[in-house]
């Protein structure tokens, strides 16, 4: 599911169960410090928040002594009634969350049920205040609108959209259910994996969407299609089972924007930043493609363990060149742009010429951290005609200071900044699918080009295969 202001809403033609329900839903968050909640699910007025049911995670980022938690609030006449905390800080933006919610308002002493990653919260707040018992949610309404993607109450000011992707989504209407429901410990890694075909039941409203597709259909028995108000639902195939790269806005940067799940990023408030991928490799051997959005001076390529761990943190907003992968140790670069391209190598300019880029041209890299041997290509073509499959003619072989943890980078240099969207597999470049998706012996990821044999898209699948 796309960022931004995109969501999906519903009227119910009948009231379900407001008293009891279960979501599951599996999330990659995408922003790093959103200015209101990030809200995945919720029902309620339009108009105001006075009377709202809404899953969401709480604002102001996820570094340093900010919070980003997850929270389950009912409001009901102005007042909130029942909001449910969790201390758990969420601030991962590489891998997918399980977070699953169940409440119970028929009990004696209503409940309510946080679960991450298989195992419950603590919760920073976890009391029913007024909230008696069967009382109503607005959950499961029919007078009152469901929303996907951004709360009940949501306007200009509050700008409390979901920002990031979403996969597996359930809502079980009249049900609670555990997290074992949903997925289990897998026994060799200890990580929580997910449950693709879950044995659970969805009541008259609930619904599952989002099963390993971008459509509005639910694939639950229930046929409760939700309808896209605003924005752009774009699959991807980055998801629960094998993470995607993508760019990492936590890394060595700051006031950049970030769009379409980090694959997008726009350098038109700095300059000279870097921004590496978000996964690294040290022994598979790895391709990408990357689409000049806005034209400027950018730099594609390489960045390995001495650029990446040099001490710079993430909200270091100095302007100096040694900032970019082209005057810095530890990277290895394409200068591209209308004027003509050369390498710059560990901060030095090795007179090596490439190609020219435009506007709208793919850059494509492959890159074997075993050879050290990097090739750049531009819309299908190698430079030098080289071939990674076997070796040939790469565009550079490097001997320098980094050694391992090799990532994706891209750079912009100087005034004129420019936007760039990264293709890390997942057959997108932003909102647009790859136009006629090449050969790709590995199985993994969606390319504009072929991918070179014995190579593959640089994700969890890939790195363990």
């Amino acid at each position: 599911m796309a960022q931004s202001t995109t969501y999906l809403s519903k009227t119910y033609s009948g009231n379900g169960n407001r008293n009891k329900g279960t979501i599951s839903v599996w999330c990659k968050f995408a922003d790093t410090d959103a200015s209101a909640d990030s809200t995945i699910f919720g029902a309620g007025n339009i108009s105001n928040d006075s009377d709202c049911t809404f899953l969401c995670i709480n604002p102001n980022g996820f570094g340093g002594t900010t919070t980003r938690k997850i929270s389950f609030i009912i409001r009901i006449g102005g007042a909130t009634v029942y909001k449910a905390e969790s201390n758990a800080l969420l601030r991962d933006v590489n891998g997918w969350y399980n977070i699953v919610v169940r409440w119970d308002t028929t009990l004696g002493t209503p409940n309510c049920d946080i679960y991450l990653n298989g195992e419950e919260v603590s919760y920073s707040s976890n009391t029913w205040s007024s909230l008696s018992q069967n009382t109503n949610t607005y959950i499961g309404s029919s007078a009152h609108p469901h929303y996907i993607g951004r709360g009940a109450y949501c306007d200009a000011m509050k700008n409390n959209y979901y920002e990031g992707s979403m996969s597996h989504f359930h809502y079980c209407d009249g049900y609670y259910y555990d997290a074992s429901s949903f997925g289990s410990t897998d026994s060799t890694t200890g990580e929580w994996k997910i449950n693709t075909s879950p044995s659970v039941s969805y009541g008259t409203n609930g619904f599952w969407f989002f099963k390993d597709d971008n459509a509005l259909t639910d694939h639950s028995s229930n046929s409760n299609s939700y309808s896209l108000t605003a924005g752009t639902l774009t699959k991807t195939e980055d998801n629960p089972s094998n993470v995607f790269a993508t760019f990492n806005p936590l890394a060595r940067n700051a006031s950049n924007t970030y769009a379409n799940g980090n694959t997008t990023y726009d350098y038109s408030n700095n300059y000279q930043k870097t921004t590496p991928s978000t996964l690294a490799t040290n022994n598979k051997k790895i391709y990408a493609e990357f689409k000049k959005i806005r034209n400027s001076n950018m730099h594609f390529g390489i960045v390995g363990d001495t650029f990446i761990s040099d001490g710079r943190t993430g909200n270091d907003t100095g302007a100096s060149w040694t900032y970019d992968m082209r005057g810095h140790t530890g990277a290895i670069a394409l200068q591209s742009d209308t004027n003509g391209s050369t390498i710059f190598v560990d901060g030095s300019n090795t007179s090596t010429s490439v190609f020219t880029s435009t506007t709208n041209d793919i850059i494509m890299v492959a890159f074997d951290p075993t050879t050290k041997k990097i090739w750049f290509g531009k819309n299908g073509t190698w430079h030098n005609s080289g071939n990674p499959a076997t070796g040939a003619n790469a565009s550079y072989t490097y001997s320098g200071t980094a050694t391992s943890d090799f990532c994706f980078a891209v750079a912009s240099e100087g005034s004129s900044a420019g936007a760039i969207s990264a293709n890390f597999g997942n057959g997108y470049f932003g909102t647009t699918a790859v136009s006629s998706a090449g050969t790709n012996a590995s199985n993994n990821g969606i390319f504009e080009y072929d991918v070179p044999a014995g190579y593959t898209a640089l994700s969890t699948k890939g790195l363990n295969t």
